[in-house]
């Protein structure tokens, strides 16, 4: 079988057979033109008044499937917009192979149909050149990741898809066991388990692209089904992780898009991405980076930063450069509105022109207008937005507030690509859910060798050795290294307030292999669906997924998740409740 080959000037001459499905047919001046789309793109055909086929050509729709044989000659009217645009097909032949309804919505890159109408009828949608692409990038992606880590002596290994219910994370998705009526299979939400075991059995380097599961609300860049590109290694240490893993990352870009990433990857704290950027996947593209003016304020008389002092909070700005005349009134409250969805309380905002005006121009002292432009340097034009209160708080409003600024001012390049590692992430969160520390990976992330005598005095503050990796303010991936001394093992646990009846449930099996010659180890994930989408160069997860979930995670095209024959749960032991 030949393989497939797309067609250019070059070619002229050549006799050809081409199959694949009618985009477009029309007639002009007597003669049939048929624009035949396949996976290799579009070639115009043409059909002359004297071939035995014309009747047959004159008669195509939408989405027909052909067979055209025929010679490569160069056209008359260039199409410089198409590959294929400086030559066309003379046929000698024409075959119909199969017949196609009335298609639902036009099969076009800039179709106007609805997601919802595109995601029932997928197998039409995939037929559009955009989706088409994304699949074929996806699919390079991991034949560069199979060929980078097979020749660095990693091994695949599949690991179990039905396995036991893990708590401390997502929701998992259970499966009923039909054998084993009233116990219940997880669907792994990561090999995490699977792949730590693998460094005690031996193996030393692993990987793999598993499919993992989440039950949890979904959004733009998250599906309830995903695949993750999964590596572990023994006798590392962070540095050596990270080494592998942004290698890993550099080879796809070159593999993938051609471009070359500047290596080693900057390093960012935890606790600086936040401080600077209220977020822990900062996305460097653009500046308005956060900046800390409680002190300008600290014998302020306004009550609202008085009483922030009072209650130990903060004052922080972001300075939008010249942009003072870009945001009305009406428009500033419309940002007020947007920072409020993150808890905050509101919204200042100060212009500096020639006259300086603002929310609360007239209620702070002039010296402190002062202050406050020679600390952000600010220059005409330029508008200044400060939020006040706690720290979290401030800190993840302004975060959210520069991404949402830098879109609308269109401040980020196209092809423009920041890749950082953040690292050194608290071992332990507050939920105020539980009403205590929480691991803030899982509870085998390793502290910090330094905080390892924290984890049962200064929770708040003990860090782990733990890292992300961050392209464009998304977080593409990240790891740790794993705990394999049992006394610090034990530790965690008892931070976590674990007893060993919960610990001998949850991971029982697990913590009686580490036992057993565990070696150090760590690795890290790559999120394979939002790595294709950043790559691709869509915001939209679903548009790399061959057959993805809606919002609400349903399957539109089969209609699922579906109700069950009555049959099937009596085999399961189990009724369904009002």
């Amino acid at each position: 079988m030949e393989k497939y080959k797309s067609y250019n000037i070059n070619n002229v001459g050549e006799k050809v057979e081409i199959n694949g499905w009618v985009a477009k047919s029309r007639k002009l001046g007597g003669l049939v033109f048929i624009d035949i789309r396949n996976r290799m793109g579009i070639i115009q055909a043409v059909v002359r008044p004297e071939n035995s086929c014309y009747e047959l050509a004159n008669s195509l729709k939408s989405e027909y499937v052909i067979k055209v044989i025929g010679k490569i000659v160069e056209r008359e009217n260039k199409n410089m917009n198409l590959a294929t645009g400086e030559i066309e097909i003379e046929v000698s032949n024409l075959i119909l192979i199969n017949k196609s309804k009335e298609i639902p919505f036009q099969i076009t890159d800039d179709t106007t149909a609805l997601e919802d109408t595109r995601l029932k009828y997928r197998y039409l949608d995939l037929r559009r050149e955009t989706l088409k692409n994304n699949l074929i990038v996806r699919n390079n992606i991991t034949f560069a990741i199979r060929k980078f880590l097979n020749n660095l002596d990693f091994v695949e290994v599949e690991t179990p898809v039905l396995c036991r219910s893990t708590p401390e994370g997502a929701r998992d998705y259970l499966v009923p066991s039909r054998v084993n009526k009233g116990k219940f299979y997880a669907l792994p939400q990561s090999p995490q388990l699977y792949k730590q075991l693998l460094m005690v059995s031996g193996f030393e380097r692993y990987f793999q692209i598993a499919k993992c599961f989440r039950d949890e609300d979904l959004r733009a860049d998250r599906q309830p089904e995903f695949s993750q590109i999964d590596v572990e290694m023994s006798f590392v240490n962070e540095d050596d992780v990270m080494e592998v893993g942004e290698k890993l990352v550099a080879d796809v870009f070159k593999e993938v898009k051609g471009m070359d990433i500047t290596l080693p990857l900057m390093r960012m704290k935890y606790d600086d991405a936040m401080d600077k950027y209220g977020s822990d996947k900062p996305d460097l593209r653009f500046g308005m980076e956060i900046q800390d003016i409680t002190d300008c304020f600290k014998e302020t008389e306004f009550t609202v930063f008085k009483n922030v002092f009072n209650e130990n909070g903060i004052i922080n700005a972001i300075v939008v450069k010249n942009a003072s005349d870009k945001y009305s009134r009406k428009d500033l409250d419309k940002l007020t509105e947007f920072v409020k969805t993150y808890k905050a309380s509101g919204l200042a905002y100060i212009k500096y022109n020639d006259e300086v005006t603002g929310s609360i121009v007239k209620v702070v002292s002039e010296k402190e207008i002062n202050d406050l432009k020679n600390i952000l340097n600010v220059e005409n034009n330029d508008l200044v937005l400060i939020i006040s209160g706690e720290k979290k708080v401030v800190k993840t409003s302004l975060g959210a507030l520069r991404c949402k600024l830098a879109r609308d001012l269109n401040l980020i390049k196209e092809n423009d690509y920041k890749l950082l590692w953040v690292t050194d992430f608290p071992s332990f969160e507050w939920s105020d859910e539980e009403n205590r520390f929480m691991a803030c990976h899982h509870p085998f992330t390793a502290p910090k060798d330094s905080d390892v005598d924290k984890l049962l005095t200064d929770k708040a503050n003990c860090y782990s050795k733990a890292y992300d990796i961050v392209i464009n303010g998304y977080e593409v991936g990240g790891g740790s290294i794993r705990i394999h001394d049992e006394d610090v093992q034990t530790k965690m646990f008892e931070a976590l307030e674990l007893t060993e009846k919960d610990i001998e449930e949850k991971f029982g099996w697990f913590v009686e292999a580490l036992k057993y010659g565990c070696p150090p180890h760590g690795g890290f994930a790559l999120g394979l669906d939002r790595l294709t989408m950043i790559l691709s160069g869509t915001d939209n997860i679903r548009d790399v997924i061959a057959f993805p979930k809606t919002a609400s995670a349903t399957d539109l095209m089969c209609d699922c998740p579906s109700v069950v024959d009555s049959k099937q749960l009596k085999e399961l032991g189990i009724s369904i409740s009002e």
